[in-house]
């Protein structure tokens, strides 16, 4: 896997580059927003929003228009508005800095699994099945699309990911481990906040917070809105 990593901090892109090349993977190192949207050829992109010629905000959205790679950000933001705005934004999942070298491979490699390799694990999709219906929303899985009352609705690969397994089962409450097991990875490594921070986003998307039901102390539910 090529990785594009965005960082103006020279003394941490080394390091992330030296360490994410010893465990196999190719890393090309972009200083700068410009250089980033200049890019070319990457599978996943590391981005730093605190970028010296663009907010990393702008670079995720206009990456996004060009590419379905997959985004992590790197972010000293560690709000949940800041958290919430990127995954709108379009990227696929967030790593609060400082963060830990292994914590870092392990959201790769999860991401990775999810959107850039098929697992081999993975339940077999049938092509030929119909959209799912619940409400006024149609979910396709074979196209991964989403419309809401007949509008199309984009989201990003996890968001689809997340919406498409809380509908396998309408109304039933899957907890954050259930979540996280089957939406990032059977061994994911960091906080069950990526789940919450997901939700939030993808009930914004759908336009009405009904839609995904909290259970306090247990998970979510899918349901349509009364």
């Amino acid at each position: 896997m090529k990785i594009l990593l965005v960082e103006d901090d020279r003394s941490i892109a080394d390091s992330v580059v030296e360490g994410l090349t010893a465990e196999g993977f190719e890393v090309a190192h972009a200083a700068n927003g410009a250089a980033a949207l200049a890019a070319s050829g990457y599978d996943m992109v590391l981005l730093d929003l605190g970028l010296p010629d663009m907010d990393g905000r702008d670079v995720c959205r206009q990456l996004r228009q060009r590419t379905t790679a997959p985004i992590i950000m790197l972010t000293a933001r560690a709000e949940e508005f800041d958290r919430v705005l990127g995954l709108e934004l379009g990227a696929d999942d967030y790593v609060t800095k400082p963060f830990s070298f292994r914590e870092l491979v392990a959201r790769i490699r999860a991401v990775g699994r999810r959107t850039v390799e098929q697992p081999a694990d993975a339940p077999v999709v049938d092509l030929t099945s119909q959209p799912q219906l619940i409400g006024a929303l149609q979910l396709d899985r074979r196209t991964r699309r989403v419309h809401v009352n007949g509008v199309e609705t984009q989201l990003t690969a996890k968001e689809f990911d997340l919406l498409a397994f809380l509908a396998t089962d309408i109304g039933a409450v899957r907890t954050r481990t259930e979540i996280l097991e089957n939406v990032w990875d059977a061994h994911w490594y960091g906080p069950t906040k990526t789940v919450d921070a997901h939700v939030a986003s993808l009930r914004k998307k759908l336009g009405q917070h009904e839609w995904i039901q909290a259970v306090r102390g247990v998970g979510f539910r899918l349901e349509p809105p009364a």
